[in-house]
């Protein structure tokens, strides 16, 4: 969360089955009466496809005012649920939903998911809205609407015929979807309207801390007052507004970065490497699959745009459906039997780390499923393996420390890496390991600790989407930030070991000393987000041999190849507001190393002096300062 943003800138299938009515109505009633947990689950076809009670799947059958009545009891329950354990579903059938005089019009609240299950996005439309607005959290919420703890929910896999029937002006003049991290919108087309990351209907200040968006096709986009914000390979007709770091990879239409920083526009043509997230998939037969798309390289535009792009499809008899009910041991025995893994919605307590050995498994989660360590183990490991794709899932430290929330090859120990060797294959850099809408997270709902965060020792890793979060606030009561500094600990947030690494939306947030060390050669990051910790107490509690603070990105000493695109390091002392950081970014001055459009900014306490290597004027919290950018255009400067 960050205290202040600069100001914002101005026909349907026919049924197969009635009997989906009754889970979604009793689903419904289980909500208003807060059991949710005894809902029953969608209708079976077969014994892999109960996707559990928190999955809800939704046929063109079923009249609107019932799918109506469900998403917006499943919102009221979720909108301010913001460190809650309730994980949702909301999956739609081919078909479509809402007509000219019944739009369909829902909005997503924390820890849901909204996923169309046809082949295409084209498979299922949505007549209507799905939004997210601001949270008011004043004054009987009526001000201080923001967008900036709007975390945590995702869209994917269809087609959002805008039609805004019955709303007012304001909200007739758009699809708002203002949100801010941990938020992905995949396999989209949006339609009929302008689709608006700032919600401008509600009173201030607005802001909003986003965002993701990939492989989708939209009309003209609102960025408004999005501090920052990456579309991947995707195609818009237009784009309006950018706080200050808005970065655009391999997407048709992008505007042009050649003011840069006014507007602050990073523009790449393609994206260099790339896999779009699995997607669950329904047939006409009831029958469910898990389509996983295949790595791509220099590629531009949606993958669907001349049909299936390059894949394989995994029928759902070759995963193991887990519940948050299931033991680690138990999923842990399925993986070693050769099964993927489904995670249904919930919070899974993982007491002995889940390991994934085999090349080429999925494990995909549905609703924000979430791993929460338990007695400091690591809660999702992955062998140095290729083509092994993680994606929807997420990890909360525990109350004892891990050494590490996501360990991606062998552990190679706090400030080690290498050169080559066998990690560096072929085959790897054909098929690389995958991680797509991955979050980490210490603290928040409960204390958490962990030495690393995301620790990535493999070579040729894919990190598409991530969130990497040491909470600065949430549900653990304490006293104040000395308190939450000294009990919430967090080392390092992502530890880069391995070579050829590609990052595409990388977001840390608020760890204890470095947030992210890249040791590996040839690394490369497309957006990168970083607010330093809020809660350092004193200036000896934040510093090292000398150096004032901690770099928000370093790349390490010895590293000669690595690339940078549109980065941003934040600062926000408010524990102590006299802190200072020396730089916002530290690398080796070396030509093989460059960084390409960065900044550092003051959100009113503490001191960056230099946005890299003593280059750059301090962001300060001085009158004038505050919220306005120091640029460096590249570096090493021409």
């Amino acid at each position: 969360m960050t205290p202040l943003r600069a100001p914002s800138a101005a026909g349907a299938t026919a049924p197969r089955t009635r009997r989906r009515v009754t889970t979604v109505v009793a689903l419904a009633a289980a909500l208003s009466t807060g059991a949710a947990a005894q809902a029953a689950p969608p209708e079976r076809h077969g014994s892999t496809t109960d996707l559990g009670p928190n999955v809800v799947v939704f046929d063109p059958s079923m009249p609107v005012s019932e799918i109506q009545a469900t998403v917006d009891e499943i919102h009221a329950q979720q909108v301010d649920n913001e460190m809650g354990s309730e994980r949702y579903a909301l999956l739609f059938e081919p078909g479509t939903y809402g007509t000219e005089t019944e739009p369909l019009q829902m909005q997503v609240g924390y820890y849901t998911e909204v996923a169309g299950l046809g082949a295409s996005p084209s498979d299922v439309t949505i007549n209507g809205k799905i939004e997210v607005y601001n949270r008011c959290l004043e004054d009987g919420g009526t001000s201080n609407c923001l967008a900036l703890v709007n975390f945590w929910r995702t869209l994917g896999n269809l087609t959002l015929q805008i039609d805004a029937a019955g709303q007012d002006g304001c909200r007739a003049s758009a699809n708002f979807w203002a949100v801010s991290q941990a938020v992905s919108m995949r396999r989209v087309a949006v339609t009929g309207g302008n689709l608006s990351l700032q919600d401008y209907c509600t009173a201030g200040p607005q802001y909003g801390s986003g965002g993701y968006i990939a492989d989708s096709s939209t009309e003209f986009v609102v960025s408004g007052s999005q501090q920052q914000w990456l579309t991947r390979n995707s195609s818009v007709t237009g784009w309006s507004n950018g706080v200050w770091n808005q970065v655009f990879s391999g997407v048709e239409g992008a505007p042009d970065d050649a003011g840069f920083p006014t507007p602050p526009y990073t523009t790449l043509d393609t994206t260099p490497v790339s896999r779009e997230k699995p997607y669950l998939v329904v047939d006409a037969r009831g029958r469910y699959s898990v389509r996983v798309p295949s790595a791509q390289r220099d590629t531009r535009g949606v993958s669907w745009a001349d049909g299936t792009a390059p894949g394989r499809t995994i029928p759902l008899r070759d995963f193991y459906v887990a519940r948050p009910s299931d033991s680690a041991r138990t999923i842990n025995s399925q993986l070693a039997r050769g099964k993927h893994l489904l995670l249904t919605p919930g919070v899974y307590s993982i007491d002995r780390g889940l390991t994934v050995k085999r090349a080429d498994t999925v494990v995909l989660g549905l609703g924000h499923a979430t791993l929460t360590a338990v007695g400091g183990a690591v809660p999702l490991t992955v062998a140095d393996v290729p083509g092994v794709v993680i994606a929807g899932v997420s990890i909360d430290a525990g109350t004892v420390s891990s050494p590490a929330l996501l360990r991606v090859g062998s552990e190679r120990g706090y400030g080690h890496h290498r050169r080559g060797g066998h990690h560096g294959s072929h085959q790897q850099a054909k098929n690389p390991t995958t991680l797509s809408d991955v979050y980490l997270r210490v603290g928040g709902p409960h204390v958490g600790k962990a030495e690393v965060a995301l620790e990535v020792n493999s070579d040729h890793v894919l990190i598409d989407h991530a969130w990497v979060w040491r909470a600065d606030h949430g549900a653990e009561g304490f006293s104040g930030d000395t308190e939450r500094w000294n009990t919430n600990t967090g080392r390092n947030g992502v530890v880069v070991n391995g070579d050829h690494v590609t990052a595409t939306g990388l977001f840390v947030e608020h760890f204890q000393e470095y947030n992210t060390i890249w040791n590996g050669e040839d690394g490369t990051t497309v957006l990168y987000q970083n607010e330093l910790p809020y809660d350092p107490p004193t200036q000896a509690d934040w510093q090292h041999d000398d150096v004032l603070g901690w770099a928000g990105y370093k790349v390490a000493d010895d590293v000669t190849t690595h690339q940078l695109y549109g980065g941003g390091v934040y600062v926000f002392n408010q524990n102590n507001p006299s802190i200072r950081t020396t730089n916002g970014f530290e690398v080796p001055e070396t030509p093989g190393v460059r960084l390409h459009h960065i900044m550092t900014v003051n959100l009113s306490a503490g001191t960056i002096d230099h946005v890299v290597n003593g280059i750059g004027e301090a962001a300060t919290s001085e009158e004038g300062h505050i919220g306005v950018p120091v640029y460096v255009n590249d570096y090493p400067l021409p």
